[in-house]
């Protein structure tokens, strides 16, 4: 199972919200590239950026953090947050992500058929859901969509990672929301499921890998120390 430390990009800063809440921000750090390369340094694999201002308002916010990053480290970097057209999906990818994460724009079903069929396996989809229910621009709105629902339509189309964040666990440090992951494996299994929110214990990791996911990205724990990176490669392994 992949281990993918969380750099969510708000300003240029690195943040985390929590719950999803821009009201409850905590900075911890305005040099991303080097929050980067320090996770690197740790043996993370993958890193997984957010740009949180992209993600509420539409489009890509903080592509010159992002490329500093991609600069900065030698493994792949993935980034959610804006991409809303195929065309800005490219955009990101040529600064030398390794791929793009489409959220609120997976709910069209037109883009996201042609994402799917332009960008192969550069594009997963992110899911995130509150009380299960798809929750879109920058988690701003919840939708009437059930999330296993959205995750069987976009793996019929071609998508293989999903992305799945509970909300409700995300930067709470209370451990994931395991029943809905299970959930969602079952519910898709063509594709892969990656683990996001309240991850902050390697019994936490332990337990994601019983479930079936694939990948579990971590943010709160690693920033403020509750959990290290080799901790949970070996938690994973």
């Amino acid at each position: 199972m992949e281990i993918i430390p969380a750099i969510d990009l708000r300003g240029g800063k690195c943040v985390r919200l929590l719950q999803g809440d821009y009201a409850r921000e905590t900075v911890f750090g305005d040099d991303p590239a080097g929050m980067a390369k320090h996770w690197e340094s740790q043996g993370a694999a993958r890193l997984h950026a957010v740009d949180l201002d992209g993600a509420r308002d539409g489009e890509p916010r903080n592509l010159d953090a992002v490329a500093a990053i991609v600069t900065a480290v030698r493994i792949p970097v993935e980034l959610g947050g804006g991409m809303r057209t195929v065309q800005t999906a490219r955009w990101a990818l040529r600064i030398g992500l390794d791929r793009v994460i489409v959220g609120t724009a997976a709910l069209n079903r037109q883009i996201a058929e042609e994402m799917a069929a332009g960008l192969g396996e550069r594009v997963a989809a992110s899911i995130d859901a509150r009380n299960g229910m798809v929750a879109v621009r920058g988690w701003l709105e919840t939708t009437e969509i059930k999330a296993v629902d959205l995750a069987r339509e976009l793996a019929s189309i071609g998508y293989r990672t999903i992305v799945y964040t509970d909300i409700s666990s995300d930067g709470m440090l209370r451990g994931p929301n395991l029943p809905a992951m299970r959930q969602m494996v079952e519910a898709v299994p063509g594709a892969s499921v990656v683990a996001s929110g309240g991850v902050t214990t390697v019994e936490d990791i332990q337990a994601l890998k019983q479930a079936g996911v694939v990948g579990a990205i971590i943010g709160m724990a690693l920033y403020t120390g509750k959990l290290t990176v080799q901790q949970a490669l070996e938690a994973a392994c």
